[in-house]
């Protein structure tokens, strides 16, 4: 007995000192509202385990190994503090005190970490572990029951009044262990029934959480032999809707037996969840390779020169060096700029691949997929958004399952060539692209519910996707000067991605037998270079800059900024007075997005007019391709307009990007007026 009391004096010295006794007074405030009467109040106390063990170690003890026990005791101290403070006059006994007992953290030890790639056991007492994850499926927020009164039949019996049988949901309980109808009183043994005005309903939210490797999987690379299962959760109310559907979060939770006969499902009621960073990830953010600190250096007089050398190196396991180098650019560009910051707003860069050769350019896009921070190959015969389910776990609700896209949130969707799908699909695929989002209808008469619910979830990804120009699409506004053939795609759907790239159609035979030589060379002897090169990276070194490249944070320099608007400004005029075309607000975003990816990529912070050069010819480059040439002329290879095999190459590229930037400033001059006033001439 003393030591219980003891027990009780370090609960209330913690209180004091956490502020838990203050948070306690403000939150029975609102139940001195004479409309508001319950059989059980709710009380959440955030509880810190190392300052609690700095208390009272034996307490500290209770917490992280019976945390039942240990809500007990706290319990028994609140009720006294709230009768001895005079808090409240609602509540009559201890039993109508529920307390919720939220962990800041737990201990960094394996004890408390449950690897969910491990096998799921069960030992001992029910007590909190931490898991990491991503979730892959959840339920709409339902109804349960938090708490209920039950009176004695027996009129003469004193539990027939009053709050002497109160019954409160425990981790792992089903709804049936809370509310039935054949409880015995514990004083006269007769039945109880619920007094059902006093009952006090929650919310609840069922969500699958599953081990953040197994998302490797969906890279579309080699299949390895490890199987993974996901662990579901059950968010209840004040953590309904703090998890969203492809993201990846920190959760402490108690492991629990959920009996529903005559099958046990092992399940997790989740106690506190934190988002999980994708910097913070085990194996951290790599840095980057010397050799690739060296060559930025070595090149800060030539701004252009390192993200050649990285298009021209990248991929050569595929493709020889110098095929398809805007692409590589624009993959390695994409794969930098798409990412989350800080502020939880999402940063993309979409990608349609126009060729007449998709075999090797999807193989080229799959490979690129190493270097997203997530990335997910859709195939044509799997959901590209969501579907459905039904819940499994007794709520009987829907059970929305995360898609291709929404599992590639903060990364990379490849799907391929879009020649695979059908219409619908690609007027679904149009709708996310243009409002970013996916709505899913949640009919209610075939999941228990009497209305109908549509639910839209945010997708954040970038999507890659391939275009089969070989496939003619008997589009009639082809035959403008500089369009492209994109074969089966719509004009609506190309205009969707911010970027369009053709490639393929102009490396004539040479480039095909360089392609082909090379393809043979490495079935034959892989790894080994048909075309020497005069800088060498392996896959692993475009990992770590790409990884390095991505964090960093950049500000555009006010000359980059002025060419990007004089441009848009000018662009917009131009092909609006000879073409009709009207070129939205969403350029300006591409431009700057473009500019910031191609300054990453050069390992700086500070975008420079020659980065806004880059972004400029590529964003032409890709309206010239979806809507003809403008009075901008531009060579179809803007951005590589020579081979790059030697130093003398490069030379000549930076001399050609030179008269270029002369070109689009004169562009701008003559359909901006009054770009001289904050553009200097050159």
């Amino acid at each position: 007995m003393a030591g219980i009391l003891s027990l009780k004096e370090s609960v209330l010295i913690y209180l004091d000192r956490s502020g838990g006794l203050q948070k306690l007074a403000d939150d029975c405030k609102p139940l001195n509202d004479p409309q508001q009467t319950e059989a059980v109040y709710r009380f959440r106390v955030v509880v810190n385990p190392s300052d609690l063990i700095e208390v009272d170690p034996e307490l500290g003890d209770y917490i992280l190994h019976d945390p039942l026990r240990a809500a007990a005791l706290f319990q028994s101290v609140c009720f006294l503090a709230i009768k001895t403070l005079s808090l409240t006059d609602k509540i009559h006994t201890a039993s109508q005190v529920n307390i919720s007992l939220n962990f800041t953290h737990l201990p960094p030890f394996p004890e408390y970490t449950l690897d969910l790639s491990s096998f799921h056991q069960v030992y001992g007492p029910l007590r909190p572990v931490s898991m990491e994850g991503a979730v892959i499926a959840l339920t709409r927020v339902t109804k349960y029951t938090q708490g209920a009164r039950f009176l004695c039949t027996d009129d003469d019996c004193p539990g027939s009044t009053g709050f002497h049988h109160i019954r409160v949901h425990a981790p792992g309980a089903t709804e049936s262990a809370t509310v039935r109808n054949d409880f015995s009183c514990r004083i006269c043994h007769s039945q109880l029934k619920e007094d059902v005005k006093f009952r006090v309903l929650g919310d609840k939210q069922l969500v699958e959480l599953i081990h953040v490797e197994a998302l490797n999987a969906l890279r579309g690379h080699q299949q390895s032999s490890s199987r993974y299962q996901s662990v579901t959760l059950f968010l209840r109310d004040e953590l309904c809707h703090s998890m969203t559907i492809g993201r990846l979060y920190r959760v402490v939770g108690i492991p629990a037996l959920v009996h529903q006969w005559p099958s046990i499902t092992w399940s997790v009621e989740a106690n506190s969840v934190q988002p999980w960073e994708l910097h913070t990830l085990p194996t951290g953010c790599p840095k980057a390779s010397p050799r690739f600190l060296l060559l930025p250096h070595c090149m800060t007089s030539a701004p252009w020169r390192f993200p050649a050398i990285l298009a021209h190196c990248f991929g050569s396991d595929l493709t020889p060096p110098g095929l398809h180098n805007t692409l590589k650019l624009c993959l390695l560009l994409s794969s930098v700029q798409t990412r989350m910051d800080e502020n939880d707003a999402f940063h993309n860069l979409d990608l349609l691949v126009v060729t007449a050769d998709t075999l090797v350019l999807d193989r080229l896009m799959t490979y690129s997929l190493s270097l997203a921070c997530r990335g997910v190959r859709h195939q044509p015969s799997g959901e590209m958004f969501s579907w459905l389910s039904r819940d499994e776990h007794g709520a009987g609700t829907a059970n929305i399952h995360a898609g291709s896209s929404l599992l590639a949130s903060g990364g990379i969707c490849l799907l391929g060539d879009l020649a695979c799908y059908k219409k619908d699909k690609l007027d679904c695929l149009q709708c996310v692209l243009e409002s970013r989002s996916v709505s899913v209808f949640i009919p209610g008469k075939k999941y228990g519910e009497e209305a109908d619910q549509q639910l839209s979830f945010p997708v954040q990804c970038s999507f890659w996707a391939l275009a089969d120009s070989s496939q003619r699409s008997g589009r009639t506004d082809s035959t403008t000067l500089g369009a492209a053939e994109i074969g089966p795609v719509q004009a609506q759907l190309a205009e969707s991605f911010g970027l369009v790239i053709q490639c393929g159609d102009r490396v004539g035979e040479e480039g095909v037998l360089a392609q082909t030589l090379h393809t043979l060379q490495q079935a034959v002897q892989p790894g080994r270079l048909t075309h020497p090169s005069y800088w060498d990276f392996s896959n692993e070194d475009f990992q770590e800059l790409v990884a390095r490249s991505r964090g960093l944070k950049v500000e555009l320099s006010p000359e980059a900024v002025k060419l990007i608007h004089g441009y848009y400004m000018a662009s917009r005029r131009a092909r609006t007075q000879s073409q009709e075309v009207k070129i939205s607000l969403a350029s300006i975003k591409l431009l700057m997005s473009l500019a910031e990816a191609h300054c990453k990529l050069c390992l700086r912070t500070k975008v420079l007019e020659e980065d806004a050069v880059i972004a400029v010819l590529l964003c032409e480059n890709s309206v010239t391709l979806k809507h003809g040439g403008s009075a901008l002329i531009i060579p179809p290879d803007a951005v590589f307009p020579c081979d790059l095999g030697n130093v003398e190459g490069l030379q000549r590229r930076d001399a050609v990007l030179d008269e270029l930037h002369q070109d689009i400033l004169r562009f701008v001059y003559t359909f901006a007026p009054g770009a001289d006033e904050y553009i200097t001439e050159e």
